[in-house]
């Protein structure tokens, strides 16, 4: 398809100027003599280059100019301004509100030939780069949300073989992951905070595939030596994390989900607001889902329990914001 130009000047000699010239070189030529013609003209049509004339009539250039580009039909038509001033001010005006060059009258031919043809081949350019910069963004967006699926089947997998190791705890990651989700919500943390709490808790007792089966599955009292095997696993399970580098965050949970409010938790025996938000949020939903499910040593605790020793490590072994939500929770349920 021809190149369509809009030529728009209130001198008909520059109109049929302009119009052989660039006929000639088997482009579509549109004429018109002022400002208020070529809006109207443009309500309808569309071409790939206007040259507009400043000093008109009516709608100079500049006012001319600044209709085209409030129109969004319109706004991305390249715009070259004709004029026979050798005003600095006036070109300097014309670039920056955005036209794309300057033609001096009357006319040299080669000249407006080159600078047609130029802006032209640089609005083609620049349409190509856009397309396939779109067309790159959306392959990387749509790699991107296949990485990110494959990852999240990681985890959850991950959640799963750790929950295996313990008969009782079944779906346990997973629950810990939603309540942990929902306590940020509560607070008004972003959705992409509540999705990395998410994934947090599901991995924060990684460090259990360090513990051997005998002792995690064990139905009697831990004795001391044991005991302090099972307090390891917060260290191992930071440690694994320590190397997903993408997100740093992530060993914040495996670490630091034992530690309590009071000071008295482990394995760093950090305090208070010390303990970094996830942990503690993390540490009242594994708590309360750890009470809410059968463990080998004991039955599900009733609920009434439940909320009881919920609302009594308030402020010891739990931040009391989010044990308050958490009883707030258990009471809608």
């Amino acid at each position: 398809m021809n190149d369509w130009i809009l030529v728009v000047d209130d001198d008909t000699s520059n109109l049929r100027m302009a119009s052989h010239i660039l006929s000639a070189e088997k482009m579509r030529v549109s004429c018109l003599k002022s400002g208020e013609d070529a809006i109207k003209f443009l309500k309808e049509n569309k071409p790939d280059l206007i040259l507009l004339d400043i000093h008109m009539p009516g709608m100079n250039g500049f006012d001319t100019y600044a209709a085209v580009r409030e129109n969004q039909d319109t706004e991305n038509i390249p715009v070259i301004f004709l004029t026979a001033d050798d005003d600095s001010d006036t070109e300097t005006r014309g670039l920056k509100v955005g036209a794309m060059d300057f033609l001096k009258k009357p006319f040299v031919p080669e000249v407006l030939l080159l600078r047609v043809r130029h802006t032209l081949d640089l609005i083609r350019l620049q349409t190509d780069l856009a397309r396939e910069v779109k067309k790159k963004t959306q392959e990387v967006m749509a790699q991107h949300e296949k990485l990110e699926k494959i990852s999240k089947q990681i985890v959850t997998a991950l959640s799963g073989a750790i929950d295996a190791k313990d008969i009782y705890t079944n779906g346990h990651s997973a629950r810990v992951a939603e309540y942990s989700k929902k306590l940020a919500g509560y607070i008004g943390l972003s959705e992409k905070a509540q999705d990395d709490i998410y994934t947090i808790g599901l991995l924060r007792d990684v460090g259990k595939i360090g513990v051997p089966d005998a002792i995690i599955n064990k139905p009697a009292k831990l004795t001391d030596e044991e005991y302090s095997i099972i307090k390891q696993h917060p260290i191992m399970g930071a440690e694994i994390l320590k190397n997903i580098t993408e997100f740093p965050k992530l060993g914040i949970g495996a670490r630091w989900h034992h530690e309590r409010y009071d000071g008295r938790g482990y394995p760093d025996g950090i305090a208070g607001e010390t303990i970094p938000l996830e942990a503690r949020i993390v540490a009242v939903a594994d708590a309360y889902d750890a009470m809410s499910s059968r463990r080998s040593y004991r039955d599900i605790l009733p609920q009434e329990q439940v909320r009881s020793e919920m609302r009594k490590g308030k402020g010891t072994q739990f931040d009391p914001v989010f044990a308050e939500i958490m009883l707030m929770m258990i009471d809608e349920d």
